[in-house]
C-alpha cells in the first residue's frame, strides 16, 4: 500500500537524519542512543499506526538541560527546554563509561594521574552548572520530514483508495 510505503520512507528518513546529527555533534560516544533509534509502521484493519522509539535520555540530548549557572560558569545554549537542573546534581557514576570511552585521563601538577572518581565528580559538577546544549538531533529531521509528509500521504492515500475501488469493481 502507498500510505504504508510513505510512512516507512518517513521513518527511514527520521532514523538516518537523527543518527547523522548525533554523529556530527559528537553525542555518540557509546552508540547506545544511536542504535536505539527505530520506528515501526503497523497496518490495522482501517488505519495505520506509526511509532518511533529511542533511549529515554534521548529527550535530554535533543532538547538540552538548562544548568544552574553561578560565578565563573557559562551556561550552554539551550532553546526552550522544559528540563533544568535546580538543586539535584547528576550522579557522578553516570559519567564513568563516558570518561573511559573518551579517554579522559588528566594529570596533576606532579604528573600523577587524577583518580577517575575525581574526574567523574568534576564532570558532573560542570554539567550541573553549565547544562547540556540543545542538539535538536530528532526535532529538526522530524519537522523537515513532517512538512513534506501530509501531501505525500494524502496523495498515497488517494492511490490506495483508487486501487481498492478498482479491485472492488472487478
Amino acid at each position: 500500500m502507498y500510505v504504508e510505503k510513505e510512512l516507512n520512507e518517513f521513518g527511514k528518513y527520521l532514523v538516518q537524519q537523527s543518527r547523522s546529527i548525533l554523529t556530527r555533534t559528537k553525542k555518540n560516544a557509546s552508540k547506545e542512543l544511536y542504535n536505539s533509534i527505530s520506528y515501526e509502521v503497523k497496518q490495522h484493519k482501517n488505519s495505520f499506526s506509526f511509532s518511533l522509539s529511542m533511549e529515554d535520555y534521548g529527550e535530554f540530548v535533543n532538547y538540552g538541560v538548562t544548568g544552574v549557572g553561578g560565578a565563573g560558569w557559562d551556561k550552554k545554549k539551550v532553546d526552550n527546554s522544559k528540563f533544568k537542573y535546580t538543586n539535584k546534581r547528576p550522579p557522578a557514576k553516570a559519567f564513568n563509561g563516558w570518561v573511559i570511552r573518551r579517554g579522559i585521563a588528566p594529570r596533576d601538577k606532579s604528573g600523577k594521574f587524577i583518580s577517575r572518581k575525581s574526574i567523574m565528580f568534576a564532570i558532573a559538577n560542570s554539567v550541573y552548572h553549565t547544562g547540556l546544549e540543545t542538539t535538536n538531533f530528532f526535532t529538526l529531521p522530524f519537522e523537515r520530514a513532517f512538512a513534506k509528509l501530509p501531501d505525500e500521504v494524502i496523495e498515497a492515500y488517494g492511490l490506495d483508495v483508487e486501487i481498492l475501488l478498482k479491485n472492488a469493481l472487478k
